[in-house]
């Protein structure tokens, strides 16, 4: 199982960009699917994550992107996508979107509670 993450890019600050994630096979309708950045030389961070269909599709956003990122899920087209406004220097990173099916509520913001995870795509913003 893959999964393809697209949309990075180069922008300016106060831009934006739409990530979009798309697993290669299975229905992903019922998993938890997220976005965590990397920079160089840290850890990697949890962005956003969307519950399944199982879970309402419940929403949960990083204090550091509320109100700026969005996170959306088409299940017709079994896709994951984040919506980024008002991107900021700080947002650089390699994003990456995860999915798991065992996903629970006191471990949505860990990196090690996904399974599998997407290659990666850059996002730079310059000041």
């Amino acid at each position: 199982v893959q999964l393809q993450a697209s949309g990075g890019g180069l922008v300016q600050t106060g831009g934006s960009l739409r990530l979009s994630c798309a697993p290669s096979s299975r229905d992903f309708r019922s998993y938890f699917m997220a976005w965590f950045r990397q920079a160089p030389g840290t850890e990697r961070e949890f962005v956003a994550a969307i519950g399944g269909s199982n879970r309402g599709g419940r929403t949960y956003c990083a204090d550091a992107v509320e109100g700026r990122f969005g996170i959306s899920r088409d299940n017709a087209k079994n896709t994951v996508s984040l919506s980024m406004n008002s991107l900021e220097p700080e947002d650089t990173a390699v994003y990456y979107c995860a999915a798991d099916s065992r996903v629970i509520m006191t471990t949505i913001r860990s990196a090690s509670a996904y399974l599998y995870w997407g290659q990666g795509t850059q996002v730079t913003v310059s000041s």
